[in-house]
């Protein structure tokens, strides 16, 4: 394979040594280059010898750059190829449970080792190549983010409706076994991999340890549009606790053992479970915040260090804060923290029913502009309404439904502004309106 550059930085080493667009590139110091990883790992040498297709001819530059220099060549994509998309039909996976009519982009589902590397995407290993396996080995990538799901071959087959499921996870021992980083996701389906089965899983990737760095547990998540769809069972109080007494079991286990807990149970176990969230202590370096685990525990630890440095006031402001049933008690703590020291904030917390995706999905990152606007027709909104950033799409300010914050804001007759999930960055907005 090849891939084809479409520019070249002005002046850069690549410019210099001849390299044009349109030229096709084969190969760097003998080394084929398929994709990103490739390129990014055989760049790092400061003479490179570079074999190009130009007009049908096979030639080759050699290309002279600085230690740290890129040799300035550009690719049609980052990833010099199309990502590799998920050929798996897992009995969870939230993508299938999405209406028709939203945004493609949405209904693309992503199972792409070279994201996993370079942005911390998860993948499920069903994707992989036993040359990708050992290339990645060769390559030293770490860490990589794994979508384990379970440990039991036949479990996983079921669970994903991949036949090649189980035997994929030889991937898994062979990374292990050459040292590479591992962080492990496992989506829990009450009466599928939890009970007996979480235990053999976690068992079987606790004795990977010290390669697998951190294991998520983390609930199925269940929309209205489930129609045709494998029957589920959704978490009840019960079954979040029986979950979470195994995690923390095994936490306890590996803490003792290795210095680290390990594993973690999201913060969505224990808000279903109607159990106090641990502290930010418990854990440690928030190794899986991507998986909702310790995000709450964060989010208040750094309010209060936020708080302590600033002085108060007597000045008057009026907002509000817009959150799903998840985060509303959260939210409401943190309003009363804030105003111990600035006494004369009005800040009204509303709580979001979904009834776009369906009233057990609680999350804030999942609220869409039609329910927001439902649930806070008629509200005091006071001079500006605060919402979780992860409503929107990445840079665009567009929510899920397909509205801009713009938009948002003109229905609701108030600015609208979109905080990230930082307790410095909520203060800030909270106190100065950002």
């Amino acid at each position: 394979m090849a891939v084809k550059i479409t520019g070249i930085v002005p002046h850069s080493a690549a410019d210099k040594a001849g390299l044009t667009v349109g030229d096709t590139v084969y190969s760097i110091n003998g080394n084929e280059i398929v994709d990103v990883l490739d390129y990014r790992f055989y760049m790092n040498e400061r003479k490179l010898r570079v074999e190009y297709e130009r007009s049908g001819q096979i030639k080759t530059a050699t290309v002279r750059k600085g230690e740290y220099d890129d040799p300035g060549l550009e690719f049609e994509t980052y990833l010099m190829d199309k990502q590799h998309s998920c050929k798996n039909k897992c009995i969870f996976c939230f993508i299938d449970q999405l209406p028709q009519g939203m945004r493609e982009s949405l209904y693309f589902k992503d199972d792409d080792s070279r994201l996993s590397f370079l942005f911390g995407n998860y993948i499920t290993l069903t994707n992989l190549t036993e040359r990708e396996v050992d290339r990645m080995i060769k390559m030293h990538i770490s860490p990589i983010n794994i979508s384990v799901h379970t440990t039991n071959p036949e479990l996983r087959v079921k669970m994903m409706k991949n036949r090649f499921a189980g035997e994929s996870l030889s991937a898994l021992y062979k990374l292990a076994a050459a040292g590479t980083s591992i962080n492990c996701q496992l989506v829990i389906c009450p009466g599928y991999n939890d009970g007996d089965e979480l235990r053999r899983t976690l068992n079987d990737l606790c004795g990977l340890c010290p390669s697998v760095q951190s294991i998520a547990i983390v609930p199925l998540g269940m929309t209205r549009f489930r129609e045709g769809l494998e029957k589920l069972t959704p978490f009840t109080p019960q079954t979040a606790a029986d979950v979470i007494d195994t995690v923390e079991q095994y936490g306890s286990m590996m803490l003792e053992k290795y210095g680290s807990r390990v594993v973690f149970a999201s913060d969505e176990l224990y808000i279903e479970a109607g159990r106090p969230l641990p502290d930010a202590e418990f854990y440690e370096d928030f190794c899986q915040l991507e998986n909702g685990v310790g995000m709450c525990a964060l989010l208040k630890d750094e309010i209060k260090s936020a708080v302590e440095q600033y002085d108060g006031d007597d000045k008057v402001r009026r907002i509000s804060i817009a959150t799903g049933y998840a985060a509303y008690p959260l939210m409401c703590e943190i309003v009363d923290i804030v105003k111990n020291k600035w006494h004369n904030l009005e800040c009204q917390v509303y709580r979001i029913k979904n009834d776009f995706f369906g009233h057990s999905i609680t999350v804030a990152g999942l609220l869409t502009a039609q329910d927001i606007i439902a649930g806070l027709k008629g509200k005091p909104l006071g001079d500006r309404l605060l919402v979780s950033d992860n409503m929107f799409k990445a840079d665009e300010d567009i929510t899920l439904d397909d509205m801009h914050i713009d938009e948002l804001s003109a229905q609701l007759g108030v600015p609208v502004s979109a905080v990230r999930s930082d307790g410095y960055e909520l203060l800030d907005a909270m106190i100065n309106y950002m």
